[in-house]
């Protein structure tokens, strides 16, 4: 017998009750795990909290042996198009250390557990229009909502777009169509999106779960050790895109947030920009 025992991993009735204020998780007895990203219930409003909560929901799933597959989702009709308003109250209060602590620490944890810390395949379901779309769009599969608009505003905002979205367009959209979307926050239909591979399916809001689950059940019809291993080869372009563009593209972005000393991330700052998604049009800048 060993000198010394396994450190125990993580419960999931435990990490269910310490995330819930950020995500609902449900998991089935075969170990399907599906999280829905939400704030007070409704659509995410990004802010440091829940920008660092998602790394350490990752991992904590991630280290859950008993968790097989992930299904990854928002929640309402939107996925995310607003901040909290106090959401970024640290960024205004000491940037530099914003900077550093919660954007380019936290960030680049964000992207890297997606694809490094997780051994399971995961299903992502881009549930409506919204920003920071990397975290579905860079999941193995990828299904979307009928009216869910993929664009980018940190351009817009004026913010270098390099947290992990440049390596989600680059990868997905090729260098061209990923230089447009950047520097122009275009706004990408559902069909545009399927047609460029950059999602898997589309079909209305209210099947997205159905579908997932569904295909989970096939992804489950394997044994443990071959969907975990079959993970690893359809992941690796991701790990050989992050390795390369990640974190230069952050310390890039983080630079321009400290040499400008501006704070950006209000709400109004960003509903102001965001609104022509809603209304329906291409960009900022054509009717």
């Amino acid at each position: 017998m060993s000198l010394q025992k396994f450190v125990p991993t993580p419960e999931f009735e435990e990490y269910k009750e310490a995330f819930k204020d950020f995500f609902r998780l449900t998991r089935r007895d075969d170990g399907v795990i599906l999280v829905e990203a939400h704030t007070l219930g409704g659509p995410i409003q990004l802010s440091v909290e829940n920008h660092r909560a998602l790394g350490q929901m990752l991992k904590v799933i991630g280290a859950d042996p008993k968790n097989e597959i992930m299904i990854l989702t928002g929640s309402g009709e939107e996925f995310m198009m607003d901040s909290d308003p106090e959401g970024f109250a640290l960024e205004e209060e000491d940037m530099e250390y914003w900077a550093y602590e919660y954007a380019y620490k936290d960030g680049r944890i964000n992207v890297s557990s997606l694809i490094n810390d997780l051994e399971i395949p995961t299903i992502g379901l881009m549930n409506g229009p919204g920003f920071h779309s990397e975290i579905v769009l860079m999941c193995d599969i990828t299904l979307c909502a009928d009216d869910a608009t993929i664009f980018d505003l940190h351009y817009d905002i004026g913010s270098v777009p390099a947290d992990g979205i440049h390596n989600c367009f680059q990868e997905l959209l090729g260098v061209k169509r990923a230089a447009y979307a950047l520097l122009t926050g275009e706004a990408i239909t559902p069909e545009k999106a399927l047609e460029w591979g950059m999602v898997n399916e589309v079909m209305p809001r209210d099947q997205l779960i159905e579908r997932a689950y569904k295909i989970a059940d096939h992804i489950m019809t394997q044994p443990r050790t071959t969907r975990r291993l079959t993970t690893q080869i359809v992941r690796r372009p991701w790990k050989q895109r992050i390795v390369n563009d990640l974190d230069g593209g952050f310390g890039i972005q983080m630079f321009g947030h400290v040499a400008k000393k501006k704070a950006i991330h209000t709400r109004t700052g960003i509903s102001g920009v965001v609104d022509y998604v809603r209304k329906g049009k291409p960009n900022n800048f054509d009717d």
